[in-house]
């Protein structure tokens, strides 16, 4: 009998990454426009001198960072290869087969793949008329197996936002029992006071985990370093089924010389703001239904027009995120990209799409 792999990974969705095609400006990924610091580069560089050894496996000296950078103890911080794979861990420690995982949809796409790895079984809330979370419609669908709830704060793709007062009604209205996990990372983006930093709702609440990452705000995608901050059990647990030494020595160090910089960087950060509300504007002005962002990308809800976009930005050299069907999310890139793009946005015929 031939060895066989458990046979519902046939319906396991693949994660699908913003492509990079030669000559054309990638606009599809959300990374940062700019790169790390030449400070934070400095640093990169003399830590691959000691690459034949093994990384700190628990990054110790970056969860301390961390904690006193967040003000939370040291055993409320976790480390991750990137957030999205402490969205896995956080899954696996919190769930099994019988348990629920949900979410809004759309979401961040990898949510439904890493609630079938592990087994549980997803649901899924629409986004209301205004591409947000409709917490009222989540907090009806939590059932007794319901084990984790994602809130995506600010949403992916869409980017829009939960704001304090709602937020904090789900919060306290969410059954016992239930994690949940606020992903923020988008945080470094967010220029609306109302929107609330999630570490600062862990205070007297038990049932909220929150994921963030350096991948970009601080211009480190491709080292793969995120945190998560939440209960010391939660954490606890998170740790439990870590990958061992999965943050490598590059990604640390680079980790914290940004925390170093932190300042320059929040300066990249108001730049890309401002570029975000100069492409968004030009874009209602075009006659595009862009909903207000709060990310370092925006959202163009087009429907079935969708794929007809994104194949008409590629005519243009500029490499978009299509979502088949619902819309395409579009990075905000330097001033130069963001022309290009909106030049392609101007000339595509959506009456004969």
């Amino acid at each position: 009998m031939p060895v066989t792999p458990r046979t519902d990974l046939d319906t396991l969705p693949s994660y699908v990454p913003g492509k990079s095609v030669p000559g054309a400006i990638k606009l599809a990924s959300n990374e940062s426009a700019d790169g790390p610091l030449p400070s934070v580069v400095r640093v990169i560089a003399d830590a691959a001198e000691a690459i034949n050894r093994y990384p700190d496996m628990g990054a110790w000296t970056l969860v301390e960072r961390l904690a006193d950078k967040l003000g939370v103890e040291r055993d409320q911080v976790a480390v991750g290869c990137g957030s999205v794979s402490l969205c896995q861990q956080l899954i696996q420690a919190m769930c099994g087969p019988e348990d629920e995982v949900l979410f809004a949809w759309r979401s961040f796409e990898a949510y439904p793949i890493i609630t079938q790895v592990v087994g549980a079984k997803q649901i899924t809330v629409p986004l209301d008329d205004s591409y947000a979370h409709d917490l009222d419609a989540m907090l009806v669908a939590i059932t007794p197996r319901t084990r984790v709830v994602f809130v995506c704060n600010p949403n992916n793709p869409t980017g829009t936002v939960v704001r304090r007062e709602e937020l904090l009604r789900f919060l306290d209205a969410v059954p016992d029992g239930v994690l949940v996990a606020l992903d923020e990372a988008y945080r470094e983006y967010v220029t609306d006071g109302d929107v609330p930093d999630g570490v600062e709702l862990l205070a007297g609440r038990d049932n909220v985990a929150v994921l963030r990452t350096f991948s970009k705000a601080y211009g480190l995608a491709g080292l793969r370093v995120g945190y998560l901050v939440s209960n010391p059990k939660v954490t606890a647990a998170v740790r439990k089924v870590y990958v061992p030494f999965s943050v490598n020595s590059l990604a640390q160090a680079a980790a914290l010389a940004s925390l170093d910089a932190y300042e320059e960087l929040m300066a990249r950060c108001a730049q890309v703001v401002a570029e975000r509300s100069r492409v968004r504007n030009e874009l209602l002005a075009a006659g595009y239904d862009v909903p207000e962002t709060q990310a370092n990308f925006v959202w163009l809800p087009l429907g079935e027009q969708t794929a007809a976009f994104a194949e008409h930005a590629l005519a243009s050299k500029v490499v978009v995120r299509p979502f088949v069907g619902d819309g395409a999310r579009v990075t905000i890139g330097t001033p130069e990209e963001n022309d290009t793009f909106l030049a392609a946005a101007r000339s595509f015929n959506r009456a004969g799409a």
